[in-house]
């Protein structure tokens, strides 16, 4: 009779250990999920960025071409204020490296 009551407590400690490491993991893939989602976001987001510098560049080079002389410093300058909000950005939300 001892035997069986140590074996159901070890089953029953068991199950809240499964329980526990269910918890857990369940816990890491929602976190997981998150940053894939984020990453997807962010890769999409540089992607449509690019394509735009894209854009931009072949419509400032069609217009150089018809004699617009400004378009191209216009688009260089617009890169250039565009680039500066995006290194304040992404220092901004750059969390500090713990010390070693």
């Amino acid at each position: 009779m001892r035997l069986i009551r140590e074996l159901i407590e070890a089953i029953h400690d068991l199950t809240k250990e499964i329980k526990a490491m269910s918890a857990n993991m369940t816990a890491n893939l929602t976190a997981l999920t998150a940053q894939v989602q984020a990453n997807t976001t962010v890769e999409g987001s540089a992607v449509t960025l690019i394509q735009g510098i894209a854009t931009q560049l072949a419509a400032a080079i069609a217009a150089a071409a018809n004699g617009d002389d400004a378009a191209l410093p216009a688009l260089q300058a617009q890169l250039q204020t565009s680039a500066a909000a995006l290194a304040a950005a992404v220092t901004a939300n750059t969390p500090v490296a713990p010390a070693s």
